[in-house]
């Protein structure tokens, strides 16, 4: 099926609203997902459209501590503010309702890190874990341990309470 240019042009557009609402660079993931879990647009045609965006320099990615994020570009604030009327009120009230339900999860995933990779030897993981500020890089700590278990349970603690930990370490270290 094929939308007609009307669809094609305000579904665009809704992908640079969700840029210039969240204010902060995401993933393409999280773009994606806001996108798809409001059942706005099928994955593939998403993505194509993001191609497109980025080609027309209305989107662009910027690398930030290890991660491609997207950024809504001057150009694609300009069109936006021309275009904006063309997004239907009920797609942006939805969106909006939706930011503000996630943002703060959509940022914690934005600074907070947790991975874990085999060791040099098969024998054992490496956990990596980050926190980071502003897109500063507040604290990264690497650990070996033997397990998988153990990696994924440390990633899993890690995001779901970094900011105890992060205090819990610096407390541990200062005093």
């Amino acid at each position: 099926m094929y939308e007609n240019s009307s669809e094609l042009a305000e579904n665009k557009l809704l992908m640079l609203y969700v840029l210039k609402t969240i204010k902060d660079p995401i993933s393409n993931t999280q773009l994606t997902e806001i996108i798809l879990e409001n059942n706005f647009i099928n994955y593939f045609t998403f993505q194509q459209y993001l191609a497109e965006l980025e080609e027309s320099k209305f989107v662009e990615y910027h690398e930030a501590n290890d991660k491609k994020l997207l950024i809504l570009t001057e150009a694609g604030d300009n069109v936006l503010s021309l275009f904006k009327a063309r997004i239907s009120p009920s797609k942006i009230s939805i969106i909006d309702e939706y930011i503000k339900e996630k943002i703060g999860s959509i940022k914690k995933e934005l600074t907070i890190h947790a991975d874990y990779t085999l060791g040099e030897s098969d024998d054992s993981f490496i956990v990596d874990l980050k926190a980071i500020e502003d897109q500063t890089l507040l604290m990264e700590l690497k650990l070996s341990v033997p397990t998988k278990n153990q990696a994924t349970s440390i990633c899993s603690k890690w995001k779901e309470n970094p900011s105890e930990i992060y205090t819990n370490i610096i407390n541990i270290l200062i005093n």
